[in-house]
């Protein structure tokens, strides 16, 4: 069942959006070589009570036990904080949720710890533009479908990237994941029909190489099955006509990005 947001939801579930943005603007903070992706869900945990939300993420299904998924290098999504230090090259997918006044807000962003390759950078440059191409087509009257081809266009027959399959964006709203589901994948004018107040989660994963994955054996993070790199960005999204409204913002995210010495922004 796909759900119509009034107003007064839509605002509210940019509050949970925004603030999600700025959890993750805390992880930019804390980013570099010889730090734990432990030690920054800690963080990301303590942020989240400290201003009134709950994780949505920890304990989902019952099972995931981090408020966030921190995915490094060929981990495309749902990675596990661990106890292993970051080092100089990797790249690292940081995905957040928080569950504030009955309403869900999803966000993640792609960071370069250190240095990296031209190749990489432009992976993530890529993947974060291709985001912003599926959300031109968040519109009323369109289909999930027109998202869906904006972004496989421009990465895959653009540029030659793989687009996970396994793995699509998704309704929010009073619940973390609704309908419709939104793939980066498809054909135009296919899918489910947008109309005015639906607010869905737009978020391309894009692999270097093969659009193949796999399952590690933490049972919830997943991996190119190349072993390349992959990208990951997600914005909240209300659908209108003429133009989408982003809910969620990586303003915070990105000042924090080009301020801590320890990460590259010149992808962009």
């Amino acid at each position: 069942m796909i759900h119509y947001r009034s107003p007064v939801e839509i605002e509210l579930i940019r509050k949970s959006a925004l603030l999600v943005g700025d959890a993750i603007a805390e992880a930019a903070k804390m980013l570099k070589a010889g730090v734990t992706t432990m030690q920054v869900d800690a963080r990301l945990e303590q942020f989240i009570l400290d201003n009134g939300a709950a994780s949505n993420f920890k304990n989902y299904q019952n099972s995931y036990p981090f408020v966030s998924c921190i995915s490094v290098n060929d981990a495309v999504v749902h990675g596990f904080p661990t106890n292993k230090v970051l080092k100089d090259g990797d790249i690292v997918s940081v995905d957040v949720g928080v569950f504030k006044n009955g309403y869900h807000g999803d966000s993640a962003y792609t960071f370069i710890i250190g240095s990296t390759t031209d190749d990489v950078k432009k992976l993530l440059r890529v993947t974060k533009e291709s985001l912003y191409k599926g959300i031109e087509k968040a519109v009323h009257g369109n289909r999930t479908g027109d998202i869906a081809f904006a972004i496989q266009d421009y990465t895959e027959k653009q540029h030659g990237y793989g687009v996970v399959r396994e793995l699509v964006g998704h309704g929010i709203g009073r619940n973390l994941h609704e309908d419709p589901q939104v793939p980066n994948f498809g054909k135009r004018g296919t899918g489910s029909k947008l109309k005015e107040g639906t607010v869905i989660a737009i978020e391309p994963m894009i692999n270097m190489g093969v659009k193949e994955v796999y399952h590690d054996e933490d049972g919830w993070t997943i991996r190119t099955a190349d072993g390349k790199p992959s990208a990951h960005y997600e914005h909240d999204v209300c659908v209108k006509k003429g133009k989408a409204d982003i809910l969620s913002s990586f303003a915070a995210i990105e000042a924090a990005e080009k301020a801590n010495p320890n990460l590259d922004a010149s992808y962009y």
